[in-house]
């Protein structure tokens, strides 16, 4: 038997497992190659997939976002779809927008005039008063005792007054018949002046308790909404309450006051000076809703310094309450109106270099940069005055991408060129469908 050397078992050992790890890392190699190839395979079939349904990004598609070997951005040299509208003929008012601030023509604090208890407050806060109407009664009788007794003091006097007078045509006969002194007929002339003297304070001081009496009843001096009592039933009023019993706010008419730059000043005399009547639009805070309508009725007389500002003042009939004092509105006075100017969407003026200016779409299908002046703006149409005509198209949508000359193509012109024209028997809109396969016949 032949024998192994110690050697030979060693070596024939130790490369047995070498060959097991040589193997197993093959093994590796081919399995990370499968996944990778088949991550690949969805990878490049998922995004050609997307490719094709978005149009086909491809070599075999370049024109449609594919790659272009000729240099420049994706899609360079494709038409722009664009939304246009036609330049038409309106009427375009001038308007001057301004915040302003609604008051009241006459707001009254209430107050007693005399001094003594409340016993009635027949008003409720909240209500609509008309002038002389009864807001609060003080108590009277303080005041009617005191009349009693000034009139007494008056019947007194007047008893006096007239006995005088007597006495004074006595001696004046006696004095044409030279039976009595000048002296005593002087004095009894001033006898008669002492007592209407004294009989004219008496008349006064009854008069004065007359008014008292009248002040008792403490009624409205306007029209007006009443606002939240400032005393209760009960309190002692005095003429020197500075809060007083309530106040009184006029709400029909009422005006709203608001500033315009002085810039606008000089137009809006011109108006004023040719006799127009200029209307006053009050808007709500969002300027969306429309609260009153009403007119223009002063201008102040300076402007302010600090602010450069001038105010004024319009009138507005509030039956409804639409505006309410103090209350913060959005206020468009009418200057104005352009008619037949040439109107576009506001959409379409756009400003830069050239200053203002739109694109107009020409017959080939391209754009032209229009420089354009522009006028007044109201409702989202603007006023043209020179650079277009009515009738012609303009760019009111896409124009951020445009150039002079660019091509240009307009969805709804294509829409509206494939509808078919309905006929008898034919509708209009009836097309070959998998759920309507008689539509193809």
């Amino acid at each position: 038997m032949k024998k192994t050397s110690p050697l030979s078992q060693d070596s024939h050992t130790a490369a047995r497992p070498t060959h097991r790890y040589r193997w197993a890392a093959l093994a590796v190699v081919v399995i990370l190659v499968a996944i990778g190839a088949v991550f690949l395979a969805l990878h490049h079939g998922g995004a050609g997939g997307a490719q094709e349904a978005r149009g086909g990004r491809s070599a075999s598609n370049p024109g449609r976002g594919g790659f272009n070997p000729f240099g420049g951005p994706p899609g360079a040299g494709t038409e722009q779809a664009v939304g246009v509208a036609t330049a038409t003929q309106g009427d375009i008012p001038i308007t001057l927008t301004a915040l302003g601030t609604v008051t009241s023509l006459a707001t009254v604090t209430v107050k007693s005039q005399i001094s003594g208890y409340l016993v009635a407050l027949p008003m409720q806060e909240g209500q609509t008063v008309k002038k002389g109407d009864l807001l609060a009664q003080v108590d009277p009788r303080p005041y009617e005792v005191q009349l009693a007794q000034y009139q007494g003091q008056l019947e007194k006097d007047q008893a006096l007054l007239d006995n005088a007078r007597r006495d004074l045509k006595r001696y004046q006969q006696l004095g044409k018949q030279d039976s009595i002194s000048q002296q005593t007929i002087d004095t009894a002339l001033a006898t008669v002046r002492q007592y209407e003297g004294t009989v004219r304070t008496d008349q006064a001081q009854v008069d004065a308790q007359k008014l008292n009496l009248s002040y008792c009843r403490i009624v409205s001096l306007v029209d007006g909404r009443v606002g939240l009592r400032q005393v209760d039933v009960g309190n002692y009023v005095t003429a020197g309450d500075t809060d007083g019993i309530v106040v009184v706010t006029q709400m029909d008419p009422i005006s709203v006051v608001f500033t315009l730059p002085e810039d606008d000043l000089r137009k809006l005399d011109k108006r004023l000076a040719a006799g127009a009547k200029l209307a006053v639009t009050a808007y709500d805070r969002s300027g969306q809703e429309a609260l009153e309508e009403g007119q223009l009725a002063t201008v102040d007389n300076q402007i302010d310094t600090s602010t450069g500002t001038v105010k004024l003042r319009a009138l507005f009939h509030n039956a409804d309450g639409g505006l309410f004092p103090n209350q913060f509105v959005n206020v468009v006075l009418h200057l104005d109106t352009l008619a037949g100017a040439v109107v576009v969407p506001s959409e379409a003026v756009q400003n830069g270099a050239p200053g203002d200016y739109v694109y107009r779409v020409k017959e080939d299908g391209t754009v032209t940069l229009v420089k354009v002046t522009t006028s007044a703006t109201a409702a989202g149409k603007t006023a043209i005055t020179a650079g277009l005509q009515v009738g012609d198209r303009v760019v009111i949508d896409g124009a951020d991408h445009l150039t002079d000359g660019a091509k240009v193509r307009i969805p709804a012109d294509k829409a509206a060129a494939a509808q078919p024209v309905a006929g008898p028997g034919r509708p209009g809109n009836a097309r070959p469908t998998a759920a309507n396969p008689a539509a193809a016949s």
